[in-house]
């Protein structure tokens, strides 16, 4: 007995780490020392598709984890930028804490338009176009509140300085790739959680089957409600960075519905109901669409509306050829099947 000690010991003590993990190790790594040799039109691209994927990954809420299609979800990112930008362009209240209001607002818009559709068993394609209308609706309110600039726009203070103001956020495209990265890794890590929580498998069965979900005894509503709120909130952080990245808000360009479309395309070209996903479909898109626009430059041509061609080609060839998305795909390739759901 004395010498099954140390066996036992040593068979449950540190364990290699898997292929996902070291993968997972190395991109973080990656991402982490970018900034140490890219110039700032490369962190511009990274801080872009971090930001969409953080956006994608809270759509990914409602749509992959629980099955819920919404194509409006521009209303999120909207609230979200003109409340922060709204309370910091007139009472000088720092995104840190005007996240939490547009957070908690967007939660609030989100729950209002579920209980409506649910309660009246609007769901489907129905669900969808009621998402658009309330956008729709939000974009015409706003283009007519004189407090938040109307149709001209609001503006925020932009203060030229290369130190550092994270207080403010403000400061050079480094800190901003970083806020993303933080941004993008927390919103991961939460994801993670709850779809390996009860939420998350809750979330699966109404997805796959609300009657049968039903059945078993979950409460379908107040768990759509959950996504919902939970989506919004996330999307709204999305939109406050947003205000501060571009420091500049149109009701015409942040409530239209190309914004939701662009927000949709990350996690259905990535991987719908996944965590790489979204953050893998915003670098695919990102990345096709900057090499697009650099080849036509270098070629003296402009042709308006190519990036949205291109979009919609390599949306049609993954629906085709890869209908569950690039990364299960990618991950059966690396041998990673046992962490598929990641």
């Amino acid at each position: 007995m004395s010498q099954a000690t140390p066996v036992t010991q040593a068979n449950t003590g540190s364990m290699p780490l898997s292929r996902a993990q070291l993968l997972g190790a190395v991109c973080t790594l990656g991402l982490l020392l970018l900034p140490l040799w890219a110039n700032n039109y490369v962190l511009s691209i990274g801080t872009l598709i971090l930001f969409l994927g953080l956006a994608g990954q809270a759509w990914n809420v409602m749509m992959g984890f629980a099955g819920l299609l919404s194509l409006g979800h521009a209303l999120y990112i909207g609230l979200g930028a003109y409340t922060s930008a709204a309370l910091y362009t007139h009472y000088d209240i720092g995104p840190w804490l005007g996240v939490w209001l547009a957070a908690l607002l967007c939660a609030i818009a989100g729950v209002g338009i579920g209980a409506l559709a649910f309660r009246f068993s609007i769901s489907g394609v129905q669900f969808s176009l009621l998402t658009i209308a309330f956008a729709e609706f939000t974009r015409i309110g706003f283009d007519h509140i004189d407090w938040l600039g109307g149709p001209a726009g609001l503006f925020l203070k932009v203060q030229q300085r290369e130190h550092i103001d994270l207080l403010n956020l403000r400061g050079p495209p480094a800190m901003f790739y970083y806020v993303a990265l933080a941004l993008c890794a927390g919103t991961f890590a939460l994801c993670r959680v709850l779809l390996r929580g009860r939420a998350g498998y809750y979330w699966q069965a109404i997805r796959e089957n609300e009657d049968a979900a039903r059945a078993l005894g979950i409460h379908t509503l107040r768990w759509k409600l959950l996504a919902v709120a939970i989506s919004a909130a996330l999307t709204g952080v999305a939109g406050v960075f947003f205000a501060f990245y571009y420091n500049s808000l149109f009701p015409e360009q942040v409530f239209h519905i190309s914004r939701s479309i662009e927000i949709i395309l990350a996690p259905v070209i990535g991987g719908i109901g996944s965590l790489v996903g979204p953050v893998l479909g915003a670098a695919l898109l990102t990345l096709l669409g900057d090499l697009s626009t650099e080849l036509l430059d270098a070629l003296g041509s402009q042709i308006p509306g190519v990036k949205q061609v291109l979009y919609g080609c390599v949306l049609l060839v993954v629906v085709w050829y890869l209908p569950h998305g690039v990364w299960p795909t990618l991950s059966r390739a690396l041998g990673l099947d046992r962490e598929h759901k990641g």
